[in-house]
């Protein structure tokens, strides 16, 4: 099998309610990403994800730095035509952020193209298991812009659903504030559901530790980005210093960046996102680090669930996988299917990341 060509696309889909942490609100989403065509009438999907802003910057790495570096290439070296691209062109003005985003779309589509190919889901092709159920935590339940009441109603309604771990944003405007609506959520919830914290990188080291001492009588399972993601130091000292485990790595673009997080023991929960850390080849790579040092890995879900609930199959340290349910009919094909807290196995071929020709006619902009 030969790739033979690809169209990029972006698509920006409104959710179906907005949604705030401490950096920004959210009202839609854009997906960035790739059909990589091939000689066998097999096309491989990939794609990543912005809110609000990046995504002519990502398809223009796509457009004029990647795709042409993959014409007449075998899906099947997934890892050579990764080490290519990342050592090519795009190598001299990124390996973060646009660049590496990009490159995850790429290794996504050709990750998918191989479990096509092969006729299986990708969770298969990776040697992955279905005899133990994929737990799953809600971030929905707890955005900044929910008041108190509104965080008590959606906790309950979770609850309901089936869920036994829940997470919500911190980082407001008074750390005292913060405060009292995780303590008004652990009271509605009881002392049995697992609650975690999200700051979102909005606290200097100072508040970051004032805020840990404020929040650590809430039974907190962890306290998510509470710093800058570049500063290790700083994360390495406030974990020494807070009985709240520290979760992080959504904003993590190498195996060299997570190595020295863990390393420096600085981390105890690894949420690597394969959409940010150049796709399925250093997902797994990362995975198997944090495996080798006795960590859990719950990743980010920056592709909206459909290619994680894949990965998290694959390997033997996940824990928990994150959803954010933005809609009530999302724009895959082969949407993830979520039930009594756990998520249900995908059975479809390849990595669940086709989208329906409707979201392409409804919402493509690029």
């Amino acid at each position: 099998m030969k790739i033979t060509g690809s169209q990029t696309f972006i698509l920006r889909v409104p959710i179906d309610r907005e949604i705030a942490d401490s950096m920004r609100a959210v009202s839609s989403v854009e997906f960035v990403g790739l059909r990589v065509e091939t000689d066998a009438g097999i096309v491989g999907t990939g794609y990543t994800i912005t809110v609000g802003a990046g995504g002519s910057v990502i398809k223009n790495v796509l457009d004029s730095l990647l795709t042409p570096q993959l014409i007449g290439r075998d899906p099947h070296l997934v890892r050579e035509i990764w080490h290519d691209l990342y050592y090519g062109p795009a190598h001299w003005i990124g390996r973060a952020g646009a660049t590496t985003m990009a490159q995850s779309a790429v290794d996504i589509a050709l990750w998918d193209l191989i479990a096509k190919a092969a006729n299986q889901p990708l969770w298969r092709i990776l040697g992955g298991s279905t005899s133990q159920p994929v737990p799953i935590y809600n971030t929905h339940a707890g955005w900044l812009n929910f008041s108190i009441e509104d965080l008590r109603a959606e906790a309950s309604r979770l609850l309901d659903q089936g869920y036994t771990a829940l997470k919500m944003k911190v980082g407001g405007a008074d750390i005292r504030e913060d405060q009292r609506r995780v303590a008004a959520v652990r009271k509605a919830i009881g002392d049995s559901v697992l609650l975690m914290v999200d700051a979102n990188q909005k606290w200097d080291p100072l508040a970051g530790r004032t805020a840990a001492g404020l929040l650590q009588d809430s039974n907190l399972t962890w306290l998510e980005e509470p710093l800058h993601p570049d500063d290790v130091a700083g994360h390495a000292q406030l974990r020494q210093q807070s009985r709240i485990p520290i979760a992080l790595g959504e904003h993590l673009y190498s195996t060299h960046a997570f190595r020295d997080f863990i390393t420096r023991q600085a981390v105890d929960v690894v949420q690597v996102d394969v959409c940010r850390i150049g796709g399925i080849t250093p997902w797994l790579e990362v995975a198997a680090l944090a495996n080798a040092h006795g960590l859990r890995v719950c990743p980010h879900c920056g592709d909206l669930m459909q290619v994680h609930q894949h990965l998290v199959r694959a390997i033997a340290n996940r824990w928990y996988l994150e959803v954010i349910p933005l809609w009530e009919t999302g724009p895959f094909q082969h949407q993830i299917r979520l039930q009594d807290g756990v998520c249900l196995t995908p059975r479809e071929p390849g990595a669940s990341t086709d989208f329906t020709a409707r979201a392409f006619e409804q919402f493509r902009v690029n």
